[in-house]
């Protein structure tokens, strides 16, 4: 109690006491450089910690925002690339699927072709099976040993023996055969469309007289009078009609036996269909009506 009286009188004294009002004054007054200087120091201080963290920030800004840009710079040029290569491809895609619809429509093309030439040679043997019959039924009197008819390939093949037309070493045709070439003409006249090949055959055994040289001179010599009498006698168009020689090259038995021999001794007479249609359709152009050598 006597503590805070004390204090109370004193500061009441100090109150009231000008001498201790201006000391009080006076001593503020000294006082204040040093707490502002202290102040100063502490602000000081404060700011340049935060300065230098600044400029450290700043620092590091500045080294990000350069990598930034180095790394925009290579996103920037890879997209460039990108794109080129995008639009490059695009391109290169468009042709493809050009080049791939061409191809398409090409094939489909071919395809329609084949199927038509197809359609056509189902047609064509049906037409040639139906000539086949027709000589068969034409020559049906004539012997199975001295004649045959039969299809191969899209052609009619007529075979005709040695001994049902000529004789031995002879060109000549005999009465026999001049019956069969008649028969056989009805029906090549009555087929506009056919065109006729004669090839005469031999045998191996070597001939050699006043008319004939060799087996290829009486093979040539047998086919051309064979032709003669389909054209003139019998009146089939020449231009249709065309004679081959071909001598003991193309045997279809042995030579080693007399019925062999015998077999080779033969003329055949090939009765081949026009091919212009079927060329055309396959684009290789017409085709000659005549029959070209197997």
């Amino acid at each position: 109690m006597q503590a805070k009286l004390s204090l109370k009188n004193k500061v009441s004294f100090s109150v009231r006491s000008p001498q201790a009002h201006h000391s009080l004054m006076e001593g503020m007054r000294l006082l204040a450089p040093t707490l502002v200087l202290v102040a100063l120091m502490a602000t000081s201080c404060v700011s340049k910690r935060k300065y230098v963290s600044a400029t450290d920030t700043v620092d590091r800004l500045r080294a990000d925002s350069t990598a930034m840009a180095a790394e925009d710079h290579a996103l920037r040029t890879q997209l460039y690339g990108l794109q080129d290569y995008a639009k490059l491809t695009a391109d290169e895609l468009e042709q493809r699927k050009s080049e791939l619809s061409a191809t398409q429509a090409e094939l489909k093309t071919k395809a329609q072709r084949m199927d038509e030439l197809d359609r056509r040679l189902n047609a064509q043997n049906e037409a040639m099976d139906r000539l086949r019959k027709k000589v068969s039924d034409a020559l049906i009197n004539f012997k199975a040993e001295d004649l045959s008819v039969t299809l191969k390939d899209g052609k009619v093949y007529v075979t005709l023996s040695e001994q049902l037309l000529f004789a031995s070493g002879s060109a000549k045709v005999d009465p026999k055969g001049k019956e069969a070439l008649s028969k056989l003409a009805d029906v090549l006249r009555a087929n506009s469309d056919i065109s006729v090949m004669v090839e005469g055959h031999t045998d191996t055994i070597p001939i050699r007289t006043s008319n004939f040289k060799d087996n290829w001179d009486l093979s040539t010599a047998r086919a051309t009078s064979i032709v003669r009498m389909l054209t003139d006698t019998y009146t089939v168009p020449a231009q249709r009609v065309q004679a081959s020689g071909r001598g003991e090259y193309m045997p279809i038995a042995s030579n080693a036996t007399t019925e062999g021999r015998a077999k080779n001794r033969r003329t055949e007479i090939i009765l081949v269909p026009k091919l212009d249609e079927l060329f055309e359709i396959v684009g290789s152009g017409p085709a000659s009506t005549k029959p070209k050598t197997p």
